[in-house]
């Protein structure tokens, strides 16, 4: 009876044992999951705040953006600078809002582009490097020409609409001769136009010698 009761015991102990590593398996588990997701978080943070005189530049796609620029009468830096700030050159980007490629081109938007341009439209094109950049060429170009060659109006009406632009153009708070923006409405286009100007001040000398 002695024994049984000695191992019975030495049982319970095993068993307690066992609960214990499992148990400090478990919390090492979630404390490393924690870690994980607080460094991921600190890497997020880093990118949202680093502005864009710190972020590293990619010079991809130099013979389309060349081409195109020439094309529809465009700096190559100007357009090499909205292509950084709308994808980071990721050619397979989609956004929240459903915009596609190195442009970020909206469906509807690209649809209406090809349109003016005469051609079928198909959706999953918007990912071809080349599609995309002669479609955001285009548009570009016609938002220079409704702008008179203002970077400041063409971007932030790339980025919140031409409607919203001209909008601003009409009121005395964000402008005085309703051609020039003084202020932008949004601040996320405000951000966007800032890292776009920024962007293009910094590709002018490498196209520049191109």
């Amino acid at each position: 009876m002695r024994d049984k009761r000695r191992a019975y015991a030495a049982t319970r102990r095993g068993h307690a044992a066992a609960m214990r590593r499992k148990a400090r398996l478990r919390l090492l588990a979630a404390v490393a999951a924690m870690v994980l997701v607080l460094a991921a978080g600190v890497l997020v943070l880093g990118k949202l705040q680093r502005k864009p005189s710190e972020t590293p530049l990619v010079v991809e796609y130099v013979s389309l953006i060349s081409q195109y620029a020439r094309e529809y009468d465009l700096e190559p830096a100007y357009l090499a600078a909205v292509i950084m700030a709308e994808s980071s050159y990721n050619p397979q980007a989609v956004s929240s809002a459903d915009a596609r490629g190195l442009m970020q081109l909206l469906p509807s938007t690209a649809e209406w582009i090809a349109g003016k341009l005469d051609e079928e439209f198909a959706t999953e094109n918007l990912f071809d490097p080349e599609t995309n950049v002669r479609y955001g060429s285009w548009y570009l170009h016609f938002l220079m020409q409704r702008y008179d060659g203002d970077k400041r109006c063409a971007s932030a009406a790339y980025h919140a609409g031409q409607g919203t632009v001209d909008s601003w153009l009409q009121d005395a708070r964000y402008s005085q001769d309703g051609e020039t923006l003084e202020v932008i409405g949004y601040a996320s286009t405000d951000t966007y136009v800032n890292r776009v100007l920024k962007f293009y001040e910094r590709y002018m000398p490498i196209y520049a010698e191109m």
